[in-house]
């Protein structure tokens, strides 16, 4: 009687040639799919890393300013030329507070423009048409012990003989410059005109327009003792950036 033992396990060289073709399509198989994920990693990583650029991170460059615009890093950026700085921002920031004396005031709003026309109140006619006014900004101020606004009008011009030239015509005119008010309030009612105090001043190549009323924008026929303090500092504020400049 013949004892059969196990069957020997079968090898690569027992099967025919059709199981060697399998063996070989399944092991290439397995390397191309092990070739295809490592490269799906690789793209994944590309396609979820943010660019310069980017708005939405993975999406591609969204911006519309040129790669070159991109800051690089370590590198010092470019100083601003005297029209890119000149704004309301920059020199009267919302987290100064200004305490002078008896005048102590927040910023309470702000705003600045190219075209000096936009910070009249008569639209249709330039009062600064020929002398050279280049951007202008305006800020408001609210004196935290005082029911007192005071807005601030600055305007830029080319150089102090253009400013110096011009300085005439705004302390005629002042009264047509637009106050700036504070976030919440309006302009007075028609025909009213406000009890107001005002100071114009040349600084350098800059003018700078002042003018305090109460917040209630009372009438009167002249401003009180407050009003004219008040003006007369917030003129000082308005034209100390610009004093050396």
């Amino acid at each position: 009687m013949t004892i059969q033992g196990d069957a020997p396990a079968s090898t690569d060289e027992d099967l025919p040639v059709a199981g060697h073709r399998a063996v070989g399509e399944r092991r290439r198989l397995a390397v191309l799919w092990s070739v295809v994920a490592v490269l799906a990693a690789g793209g994944v990583w590309v396609v979820s890393t943010p660019h310069p650029g980017d708005i939405l991170p993975g999406l591609g460059p969204t911006s519309t300013l040129p790669a070159a615009a991109a800051a690089t890093p370590g590198q010092v950026p470019k100083p601003l030329t005297e029209s890119q700085a000149f704004g309301a921002e920059r020199y009267f920031p919302a987290q100064r507070t200004y305490d002078y004396d008896a005048f102590k005031a927040r910023r309470t709003a702000a705003r600045d423009g190219a075209d000096c026309q936009n910070v009249q109140i008569d639209k249709t006619h330039n009062l600064l048409e020929k002398l050279d006014c280049q951007s202008w900004l305006g800020v408001a101020l609210t004196r935290n012990d005082q029911p007192v606004i005071s807005s601030l009008t600055v305007l830029r011009f080319n150089d102090p003989d253009a400013a110096s030239r011009a300085v005439q015509a705004v302390r005629e005119h002042a009264a047509e410059f637009e106050f700036t008010f504070p976030d919440g309030l309006v302009a007075p009612a028609a025909g009213v005109k406000p009890m107001a105090a005002t100071r114009v001043e040349l600084v350098g190549h800059y003018i700078t327009i002042a003018v305090s009323r109460y917040a209630d924008q009372r009438p009167g026929d002249g401003p009180d003792d407050i009003l004219t303090a008040s003006a007369r500092t917030a003129a000082a504020i308005a034209g100390q950036p610009f004093m050396w400049m």
